[in-house]
């Protein structure tokens, strides 16, 4: 009787036990969807509330339950944010540190806690995520410079209101600008103007230095933060006019939103690099669950029009396509480009 009821007792620890392994490995909510969370960067431009706007619909698509925060470009709440994600048992984390050097503590927690991360728009300098999901960011430099220096015919005067510089994105897009320009285009003048991605401080230093040289003749914005204040700017000073008037002064964006490609086809600004707002949400997504499932990747193409590449041991980057897209579709020093209306753009098919 006592060895049936021991026999009894083991049973019902053993099981027990099994319930709480699988507890303890249950990356599901009790709908059956895998937990995942999503730190918004910011919510105060076109481009990232589109990102905020596609997330769920592809966390739908994927199979995925949601979890989101918003650190509004404060590395410090972005580390508080992993915190609250963590305590709430997600699986896996999508976040766009913009200061890609203070991220490395909050990588390292998640790296011990073995949750996966992807990081979208920018590449931490240290620490390992699963993925990096961003477009090519020095190409966006490389065709901003060949459009700019095609247009001014190798010479004048041009300002780039850079991101911040803390940023991996802020120092791609201004490194390869300017070695483009020297290259290529030694008689143009670029005066770079860091900004930390706010629009004011672009306008307030776009300001200066057209008084200070009011024969600039191109801007490049890298990206859309800036682009209200300096067309208000231009039309203050009589410059914003038509590409075929001898006052214009030729604008170069970054991010592909709606309104750049409206501005483009209104002859207000003259091309943009189209940052994939779409494609940062679907796979940042698609590399969650991947890692969820105990999948991996290699270097190499993809099937979604992209390459990954190993950007240091550890580290792989599905770097998407990034089109320019001008007024007249043409190809400007051997970068092609699509026109404002191609339904192809991501700007276009937004509701």
């Amino acid at each position: 009787m006592n060895r049936r009821r021991l026999s009894v007792v083991a049973v019902v620890a053993v099981s027990t036990l099994l319930v709480s392994a699988c507890a303890d490995t249950d990356t599901t909510t009790g709908g059956g969807a895998p937990v995942v969370g999503v730190d918004y960067p910011r919510s105060d431009t076109d481009f990232w509330n589109s990102y905020i706007k596609y997330t769920p619909q592809y966390a739908t698509e994927l199979g995925l339950d949601l979890k989101t925060t918003n650190s509004q470009n404060d590395v410090a709440r972005l580390t508080s944010n992993v915190q609250t994600l963590i305590s709430q048992d997600v699986k896996g984390i999508a976040m766009a540190p913009q200061d890609t050097a203070a991220i490395a503590p909050a990588l390292q927690t998640l790296a011990t806690k073995k949750i996966p991360v992807v990081t979208i728009d920018t590449r931490p300098d240290q620490g390992d995520v699963f993925m990096v999901v961003r477009a090519d960011n020095r190409a966006y430099g490389e065709k901003a410079c060949q459009f700019l220096g095609a247009k001014l015919k190798g010479a004048g005067k041009v300002v780039m209101l850079q991101g911040d510089l803390a940023s991996i994105n802020g120092r791609d897009r201004t490194e390869a600008f300017n070695e483009c320009m020297k290259k290529n285009f030694p008689g143009i003048t670029v005066f770079g103007e860091a900004t930390n991605w706010d629009g004011a401080i672009a306008s307030q230093k776009l300001q200066i230095r057209l008084t200070e040289h009011p024969d600039i003749k191109g801007v490049y914005m890298q990206s859309s933060f800036a682009l209200a204040g300096t067309l208000q700017l231009l039309k203050q000073r009589g410059l914003l006019t038509k590409p075929d008037d001898p006052r214009h002064v030729f604008v170069v964006s970054n991010d592909g939103i709606p309104k750049e490609l409206q501005d483009i086809a209104a002859g207000n600004i003259d091309a943009t690099v189209s940052q994939p707002a779409d494609l940062y949400a679907r796979y940042a997504l698609y590399y969650l669950r991947a890692a969820i499932d105990g999948k991996t990747f290699q270097p190499g193409p993809t099937d979604h029009d992209s390459t990954i590449i190993q950007v240091r041991p550890g580290v792989l980057e599905d770097q998407l396509s990034a089109p320019l897209v001008t007024l007249d579709g043409g190809v400007y020093g051997g970068v092609p480009s699509l026109k404002p209306d191609d339904k192809s753009l991501w700007g276009n098919n937004i509701g």
